[in-house]
């Protein structure tokens, strides 16, 4: 996985599941540009129609020892991937909505 890839992140103790850009990975930990996987639709709603400024999605660090899982998001069959649906939804894909905030 390289910086950029959009993954979801599965973490323990406790139990949490993110989705977002992956910032970078060393022997301490994983860094992310990310959202908890249960306010995906919340933060779509809030691209679509924003009170105010824009947001972007909030820099999180997570030690090694928290990581349990990290997956690329990527489409399933027929069941899209989370940008797919990000795009489908927004009208720009999750890379370039980010970009607005580098």
């Amino acid at each position: 996985m390289e910086p950029h890839s959009i993954v979801v992140l599965s973490l323990h103790s406790p139990k949490e599941k993110l989705w977002g850009e992956l910032v970078g990975i060393s022997t301490a930990g994983i860094t992310v540009r990310g959202i908890d996987l249960s306010s995906f639709d919340d933060f779509v709603s809030q691209v679509l129609h924003p009170d105010g400024d824009r947001m972007g999605l909030p820099t999180l660090f997570f030690p090694m020892l928290r990581i349990e899982r990290i997956a690329l998001d990527e489409a399933r069959g027929s069941i899209p991937s989370l940008a797919e649906m990000f795009e489908k939804k927004a009208g720009v894909s999750i890379a370039d909505y980010l970009a607005q905030f580098a």
